[in-house]
């Protein structure tokens, strides 16, 4: 199919869907269009779940507090205040934000299991605050809500009530849409597969943490103004645990990781409730069931049945045609270039880092040449990646210091020593397997910090338009590596080889002054390797600092203009190839080692 066919068929499906949302109260009761507009509601609570732990992957089991804020704030403004229904609808969004930030906290300090159950704390916080406060008119609830005021129109009619959650709905929907197929949340997608490797090329993972309880606080709020409306009642019943659970089985159902998917979801599991009203035990049974069955069996919901389905079809049709292409070197710097203030310089100075009692490096100490590629060696366990953990920041050194450009960098975060300009790959590969190998560079080439987030909601013009030039960009680095016929592939469907080149290129398009290459030619042949070495020297020709772990020596030796030997955690030997294999100390600890009787010892006559 082309891309104007599907343009003209995408069109179409909106237009007949915007057909039927017009037309569906004409055909419906009014007890069946209060179901409806109950569901809708239930809809935009789905929709702020599934962004803030599908999207960005943090258990939230607060999210009908965020629901209950919205209401019972609309009802006190309205009813004790005696603000106007539009004044108070404003002041509970900002209230539902307000507990966004409370919720969001502890998604700071801990995560998986612990985030789940202390947002299910602070839900349960909440219902007893409402239960238990004369204000909140305790288990009697709030009455007397007004009817919002709309002109002439008259929304104490549901039927016409449904278009104003329908305008809602839409606008929160496209709102969702938008963040998550632009920069915002693909890195929070990224944060949710590997918020380590995310951390590592530039992702602020706390204010992402924060921000996507921010959003679903505010799908919340928005869901428990239009509840307040619409019922003009509110009373904690309504945001019970058992209502969060069964939220979560609609998201659960119909798709936590796509915003249509949690619509599907919310929708028909309203609708199965209703026509399960009479049967409310067999019905939680059933719905307890039903998410089992899924989690089982369809992890990523009826959402993911369609995608599945499409990628395993485009997987055998690109099998043949994709082509891993030759890397295009770098335009390489003259000598001045290289000498510039630009050009990175790194030192290692007396860096330990201890594991309670096991002393991982004891006072490693060396001096990276700027513009020149170092190779750290040594046998396994002898601290290597610890070392690369402590430089990159996912480590804190436990004594010592890193400095980068003369400023000291030792103990400052992974997004931040990626702002400075470096920039790694992982021992065990890190790349985020559910996005595509675009979207893997799109996330690194994202440069954009926390600030820039009130431009979805203010200017999203300008962001749709950063998002066409990093599109852009990422398509030319990856016609750069050979890697253009894989950009809509998943990286976990490619070769090993390709996966290793994948994750340099976005280590590349972090634009970095240092890249920290952790073992690239593992797992890889000979032809592999060779091509990994021209690389590796058109990165260092274009102005880039580089240090190599590796343990094939023949490698390291012919690519690196100095070694740093590690091993029991300290530096043994750092010098030239030449003076490196002729340290009899190296020779005992490495060279010697049995693991090491496969890897090639000759050393070659010219370090290039």
């Amino acid at each position: 199919m082309t891309f104007r066919s599907r343009r003209t068929l995408r069109l179409g499906s909106l237009a007949a869907a915007g057909v039927l949302l017009y037309a569906l109260p004409y055909g419906l009761g009014s007890y069946a269009i209060h179901v409806v507009d109950v569901a809708i509601i239930f809809a935009l609570l789905a929709m702020g779940l599934g962004l803030v732990m599908g999207i960005a992957g943090q258990v939230n089991l607060a999210q009908i507090a965020f629901f209950g804020v919205g209401a019972y704030a609309t009802a006190l403004f309205t009813t004790q205040a005696g603000f106007g229904f539009w004044v108070s609808a404003v002041l509970a969004m900002l209230a539902a934000v307000v507990a966004g930030l409370v919720v969001g906290f502890p998604a700071l300090r801990v995560q998986s299991h612990y985030l789940g159950i202390v947002t299910l704390g602070l839900a349960l916080a909440f219902l007893n605050w409402i239960i238990n406060t004369p204000m909140a008119g305790g288990a009697d609830g709030i009455s007397g809500i007004p009817v919002p005021p709309l002109g002439a129109v008259d929304l104490r009619d549901e039927y016409l009530y449904y278009y104003l959650e329908i305008v809602a709905f839409l606008m929160a929907l496209g709102f969702g849409l938008f963040v998550v197929r632009t920069p915002l949340g693909r890195r929070m997608k990224a944060m949710r597969d590997d918020p380590l490797a995310a951390g590592a090329i530039g992702a602020e993972i706390p204010n992402l943490r924060m921000t996507a309880f921010v959003l679903a606080s505010l799908y919340g709020g928005l869901a428990g103004v239009l509840y307040a409306g619409l019922i003009r009642y509110v009373a904690p019943e309504s945001f019970s645990i058992a209502n969060m659970f069964l939220l979560l089985a609609m998201v659960i159902v119909g798709g936590r990781q796509s915003l249509w998917g949690c619509v599907v979801g919310a929708v028909g599991l309203s609708l199965i409730r209703e026509w399960l009203v009479d049967f409310s035990t067999y019905a939680q049974l059933g719905y307890g069931l039903v998410v089992v069955l899924m989690v089982v069996f369809a992890p990523t919901g009826l959402a993911g049945v369609p995608v599945r389905v499409a990628e395993r079809i485009d997987r055998r049709r690109s099998a043949d045609r994709a082509v891993l292409r030759p890397f295009r070197p770098y335009e390489p710097l003259d000598g001045a270039e290289h000498a510039g203030p630009e050009v990175v310089g790194l030192e290692v100075v007396g860096i330990s880092k201890h594991f309670r009692g096991v002393k991982a490096l004891s006072e490693v100490a060396f001096t990276v040449e700027a513009g020149a590629i170092h190779g750290v060696v040594g046998p396994n366990g002898s601290g290597k990646t610890t070392l690369f953990n402590v430089i990159s920041g996912l480590y804190k050194a436990t004594a010592g210091q890193v400095v980068m450009d003369g400023r000291r960098i030792t103990d400052a975060r992974p997004y931040r020593l990626s702002q400075a300009g470096i920039a790694r790959t992982f021992q065990n590969l890190r790349l985020f397997g559910a996005l595509t190998v675009r979207d893997n560079v799109l996330v690194a080439l994202d440069r954009t910090r926390t600030r820039f987030i009130w431009r979805y909601a203010l200017w999203p013009v300008g962001v749709w338009r950063y998002d066409r030039e990093l599109r852009h960009r990422a398509d030319a680095l990856l016609d750069r590596f050979g890697l253009a016929d894989y950009a809509g592939a998943t990286p976990g469907a490619l070769p090993y080889g390709i996966q290793r080149r994948i994750e340099i290129a976005r280590a590349m398009a972090c634009a970095p002054r240092l890249l920290l290459l952790d073992e690239p030619a593992a797992g890889l042949n000979g032809e592999e390797v060779r091509q990994l070495s021209e690389i590796v020297r058109s990165i260092r020709d274009s102005g880039v600092t580089v240090i190599v772990i590796e343990h094939n020596m023949g490698f390291v030796m012919s690519l690196c203009a100095r070694v740093t030997v590690l091993s029991g955690g300290r530096v043994i030997a750092d010098g030239t190839p030449a003076e490196v294999v002729a340290t009899p100390a190296v020779i005992e600890a490495y060279l010697g080692d049995e693991s090491m009787s496969d890897a090639p010892l000759d050393l070659p006559t010219e370090v290039k």
